[in-house]
């Protein structure tokens, strides 16, 4: 998290506002062991992780609906058939909408990798140098796949529970609102000179954020894989229905009634 080593870490909490509670569980002379204390603040972190009511409550409108305790609305319902149908919003293909085979909740998510041609983000000062990129999974930060250009461009599949709650978009931010984000898949390829930059001959550039070479690893699959000028996968108010199925998977909804 941005720490040098795990000296830095401990020296950080030493000095921060958890090292009171940390000697409270672990003794007073826990931070007179670096290597103690690094192990303390993993178990500390571990079972504040395990804790269901904070990280995986499963108490969203969707789960209350999946576990037959409410009806969705004709919206949201419409919205969760243009989610899985595979010629339309194709979402559950990536992002898990029914549950495990043993009864789990979905997670939303396959876990997968991905590269979706996201838009460079001008914002970040490292993509002010025209020769870098990020390249996710094969770099540059990461090196274990840095030989392994079928990974380069690729991002991990995020969650979409509580996705309606979020203000960016995309690995790099890119989009922050999420109707900009359904309409970027929708759109990308049927209309790239509205994501895409022009250089000074007015040519798209598109796929700016990511080098030539890796542009194979981009999924092409619906609602990708249009050509400019045809009708997007999802009109104006199929949009409306998706964010509304996407508002059921926002936490709280049974603790809230």
């Amino acid at each position: 998290m941005a720490n040098e080593n795990a000296a830095d870490l401990v020296a950080r909490m030493r000095g921060g506002g958890h090292a009171e509670e940390l000697r409270k569980i672990f003794g007073e002379a826990i931070f007179d062991s670096s290597g103690k204390a690094f192990a303390a603040i993993g178990e500390a972190l571990e079972v504040f992780q395990e804790d269901f009511r904070a990280f995986y409550p499963y108490s969203s409108k969707y789960d209350a609906y999946l576990a037959g305790r409410v009806a969705l609305t004709a919206q949201e319902a419409r919205g969760l058939a243009l989610f899985n149908d595979p010629a339309k919003g194709n979402c559950g293909n990536c992002h898990r909408s029914a549950r495990g085979k043993d009864g789990t909740p979905p997670q939303f998510t396959d876990f997968g990798l991905i590269a979706l041609g996201a838009p460079r983000n001008r914002e970040i000062p490292a993509n002010a140098d025209p020769h870098y990129f990020d390249l996710g999974a094969c770099g540059p930060l990461r090196t274990d796949l840095a030989g392994h250009s079928e990974y380069c461009g690729r991002f991990l599949t995020p969650t979409l529970r509580n996705v309606a709650l979020r203000q960016t978009f995309f690995h790099n931010g890119a989009v922050h609102t999420l109707r900009e984000t359904i309409e970027f898949y929708v759109e990308r390829d049927t209309d790239p000179a509205k994501w895409y930059p022009r250089d000074a001959t007015g040519r798209v550039l598109k796929f700016d954020d990511l080098p030539q070479a890796y542009r194979e690893n981009i999924n092409m699959e619906p609602p990708f894989g249009g050509k400019i000028g045809d009708p997007p996968p999802l009109s104006p108010s199929e949009i409306d229905d998706m964010i509304a199925f996407l508002a059921t998977l926002t936490d709280g909804y049974e603790t809230k009634r």
